[in-house]
């Protein structure tokens, strides 16, 4: 009962923070969509960025630190994501979507954002496999990635993996929510 009553003040607390409100919003129309359509809307996701690098410059104490920190946070999470876009891992709109994020949690936040992204992806994705009956896949498409990966790595390019067969689609747009509410909730226990 205590830790029901820790979630809900730690929930009430981040409702009281300017952008969170519209960030989780966001997020929730980014899976809505993504999850009937396969498809996260470039006007949600670009109106997002420039939400983000607003609300987070306007909340700063010094707004030209907030912006930098913001404008920080977005090019880190393109930094970080357009390899896996690159490898077919992950969707442009997810890329997108995750430098919305960046917008609102800033450098250096989206890092952990990211790990949090992560896990819950990869949480969803040996649901999504076994409830499919397709672990071996998904395994296999695991290595294969790895490979290309290592050898784009040694030889300086980014191949795609080859004859790569997918073990379903996967809206990321929901993993992408889950991890980025974890995370805000997680440093908001951190401060309190």
């Amino acid at each position: 009962m205590q830790l029901l009553n820790s979630f809900i003040n730690l929930v009430a607390e981040l409702a009281d923070q300017p952008g969170v409100a519209a960030l989780v919003v966001l997020l929730v129309l980014a899976a809505v969509s993504d999850l009937h359509t396969y498809r996260i809307p470039n006007a949600l996701t670009v109106s997002g960025m420039a939400l983000g690098l607003i609300a987070t410059t306007l909340t700063a104490k010094v707004p030209a630190t907030g912006f930098l920190h913001a404008a920080g946070g977005l090019l880190t999470a393109l930094l970080c994501l357009i390899p896996l876009h690159a490898l077919r891992v992950m969707g442009g709109g997810d890329v997108k979507l995750m430098a919305m994020v960046g917008a609102f949690v800033g450098v250096p936040d989206i890092l952990p954002a990211l790990l949090f992204v992560f896990i819950a992806g990869g949480v969803a994705a040996v649901v999504f496999a076994v409830s499919r009956r397709r672990v071996r896949r998904l395994m296999g498409n695991v290595g294969d990635i790895v490979r290309s990966a290592a050898a784009g790595a040694l030889t300086g390019t980014s191949p795609a993996p080859a004859g790569m067969v997918s073990a379903g689609r996967l809206p990321f747009a929901i993993p992408i929510g889950v991890g980025t509410v974890a995370f805000l909730l997680y440093r908001q226990a951190l401060s309190a």
